[in-house]
């Protein structure tokens, strides 16, 4: 693998068509202002290296990010790419991922609109991100011990698992299909509004009106903060731990709880079960 070393590049596709390139302690930017600078390359690395300029990484395949810095002018750093790996970087850009796959990404600090639209496959952890729209319409993500803020985050994903994260965010998992999260806490306004299949477990919900809309939602051990005029037209297998503050028109299923607020059942479609410990007999929060 050849190695370059030490350099500033600002000059237009400045590596273009790379291959089986290590590239470290380099500087992309100046007064040319050049874009694409990795452009169609293949089996690249780069390390502790500095981005000021747009669009690096377009059309790679095998690139290995370690050690670097995007900043917010380096907008929409890796699209069209696969086989990504991407370690203790800041990715500061807007649009930083898109239409990517096979993307491992470790100990980043991503502050990026607009991130990870239409990608596959893609494991994170211990990250934290700052993101609106994050993830749209992506699928088969992997993520552990993400901390996110931002708004309409992981809408219209598909076949996904996170565990350990604490997400604060509205509007998020609308439309999702096929997901799980354990021992996470997701806060914000009007989560997972029409998700099917989504299952939370040993989670803290927070926030207004949740969980609305649903097909084959589960709650399972979860803890509900602040959540009024739940489960609204959904359907729903659930066992809380805590009090709810209140309950609407959950179409079919069963609610266990300790305490419900408020009861709201008025309409003629809303069959769901509402079972307080009051009127459960079993020496445990029960699942019969």
């Amino acid at each position: 693998m050849k190695t370059i070393a030490n350099k500033i590049f600002d000059e237009e596709r400045a590596l273009y068509a790379a291959n089986q390139l290590l590239v470290k302690d380099c500087t992309f930017d100046g007064p040319a202002d050049g874009e694409s600078a990795f452009k169609e390359s293949n089996d690249v690395v780069v390390d502790h290296c500095f981005f000021n300029l747009r669009y690096p990484f377009w059309h790679n395949d095998g690139l290995k990010i370690e050690h670097s810095e995007m900043t917010e002018l380096c907008r929409a750093a890796l699209w069209y790419s696969d086989h990504i790996e991407i370690n203790n970087t800041k990715l500061h850009g807007i649009k930083a991922l898109r239409e990517c796959q096979n993307i491992k990404i470790h100990g980043c600090d991503i502050i990026s609109p607009e991130f990870g639209w239409s990608v596959y496959g893609i494991e994170m952890n211990h990250c934290t991100v700052e993101s609106e729209y994050f993830m749209l319409r992506s699928e088969q993500l992997n993520f552990c011990d993400i901390r996110m803020k931002g708004k309409y985050s992981f809408q219209y994903i598909i076949d996904s698992t996170f565990k350990n994260c604490v997400f604060d965010t509205k509007d998020a998992f609308w439309h999702a299909k096929n997901i799980t999260i354990k021992n996470s806490i997701v806060k914000g306004e009007y989560l997972a509004w029409y998700s099917e299949n989504i299952t939370f477990e040993n989670c803290k919900i927070i926030g207004t009106q949740p969980l609305c809309y649903c097909k084959n939602l589960k709650l399972i051990n979860c803890e509900m903060v602040n959540t009024d005029l739940s489960f609204e037209r959904s359907e729903v297998e659930a066992t809380l731990k805590s009090p709810i503050v209140s309950i609407k028109n959950p179409l079919a299923g069963h609610i266990y709880a300790p305490e419900v607020g408020e009861i709201i059942m008025d309409i003629d479609q809303a069959k769901g079960e509402i079972i307080t410990a009051k009127q459960c007999h079993c020496t445990q929060m029960c699942q019969c």
